[in-house]
């Protein structure tokens, strides 16, 4: 059985919804097509599901495993369940702080802790999964006795950016994929099988919760947006194979915390801010959300440069982001589009964490301005301008 989407101005009643009574709400239990418009009425696109799109990825030779291809389809449905209570905020007391802190002694939001349920519920029964962890929890989460074990490991930040929630600005999910260790399924995971180099993920991805909500995802074999219809409570691909540019004009950092950068860092950001009459000999434009998620997705979608590096005056504090559940993640991403990710001298997939909550340094994006800071941390150079 396929269902067709009828264009809004195509309807013979723009009140009558019977045209989408048949549409399930489940996308897996039937081959479903979607069209839409694009440029104008007579250009129709067929639009291809998540779950056709994980399933063309499943059949191709070495491709997607069964069991993976249904986790990330699970992740997906409870992204749509969080993305509906950030919409609802206020209408549903989603705003505000708890009385309680995270691991990293951060004040929890409400919405942070009803999203880790969330993932939590979703992801148990599955079968899927071996064990999780997230940012908002001091250790990993065993799968209940109850429940069917399966062979991956979830790491995952429930919200990111959650300090804009309360004003309205976009946040998001950002998620990562393991396979356990062999010789895990006998005996109970621990928190040493989480500790794998980021070149160990077999998938990754973030959802914006924004205007619209997107997910990005990879499964090694390029990165792909998805955007929610709310309508039809289905993703559906809207952009294949993004490419972040080689060279950018744009960058994100919190300027705030100049005090704080190494001289690489320092002399990057006075080059750039120096405009045509610097070495650069070019204008740049400052973009900062707050957000790690907002900041990502421009520059998937644009280009430029993420930075958030580590703090110079606290040598036992390496960086403000966590390295299993934001920078490993989207440094896939981002080197998987064609950028490239480093703590500021090593690749950050690279790096082999030796705690569940570790902390790193982060600069990534257009692949020839990473390059360029990481050469400047390398040779140690000082400011080059007063």
């Amino acid at each position: 059985m396929i269902f067709y989407r009828i264009l809004p101005d195509l309807k013979k009643n723009k009140h009558d919804q019977s045209q989408y009574s048949d549409v399930p709400n489940d996308e897996q239990r039937f081959p479903v097509c979607y069209y839409s418009s694009a440029f104008n009425e007579e250009h129709l696109i067929k639009r291809k599901t998540l779950s056709q799109f994980l399933i063309e990825e499943q059949r191709k030779e070495g491709g997607l495993p069964p069991q993976l291809r249904f986790l990330i389809e699970v992740i997906a449905r409870a992204c749509k369940s969080i993305g509906h209570a950030v919409n609802k905020g206020s209408l549903d007391n989603m705003h505000g702080y708890l009385d309680s802190q995270n691991i990293q002694g951060e004040v929890q939001k409400k919405l942070d802790v009803l999203a880790n349920d969330i993932l939590l519920e979703a992801n148990e029964w599955g079968g899927n999964l071996a064990a999780m962890a997230s940012e908002e929890m001091e250790t990993i989460h065993h799968i209940p006795n109850r429940y069917p074990q399966g062979e991956y490991l979830l790491v995952y930040d429930p919200i990111d950016g959650s300090s804009n929630v309360d004003v309205n600005l976009s946040v998001g999910t950002i998620f990562s994929i393991l396979k356990a260790p062999e010789g895990a399924s006998a005996r109970q995971v621990q928190e040493e099988d989480f500790l794998q180099s980021g070149v160990n993920q077999v998938a990754a991805g973030y959802t914006i919760y924004g205007p619209q909500t997107v997910m990005i995802i990879t499964v090694g074999t390029g990165v792909y947006e998805f955007t929610l219809d709310r309508e039809l409570g289905s993703w559906l691909l809207t952009q294949e194979m993004l490419t972040i540019p080689d060279n950018t004009f744009e960058f994100a950092i919190n300027s705030s915390k100049q005090r704080t950068w190494s001289p690489a860092i320092v002399r990057y950001i006075e080059e750039c801010v120096s405009g045509k009459t610097g070495p650069r000999g070019c204008d740049f434009n400052m973009r900062w959300t707050g957000s790690m998620v907002a900041d990502i997705h421009r520059i998937m979608k644009r280009g430029g440069i993420f930075m958030y590096p580590y703090d110079i005056n606290s040598p036992d504090r390496s960086g403000k982001l966590r390295l299993l559940y934001e920078a490993n993640p989207m440094a896939f991403l981002i080197e998987q589009a064609g950028g490239a990710a480093t703590e500021g001298s090593m690749r950050i997939l690279e790096i082999k964490p030796h705690k569940l909550h570790q902390r790193v340094g982060v600069i990534m994006g257009s692949k020839s301005e990473v390059e360029a800071i990481r050469l400047y941390h390398v040779n140690d150079v000082e400011p080059s301008l007063t």
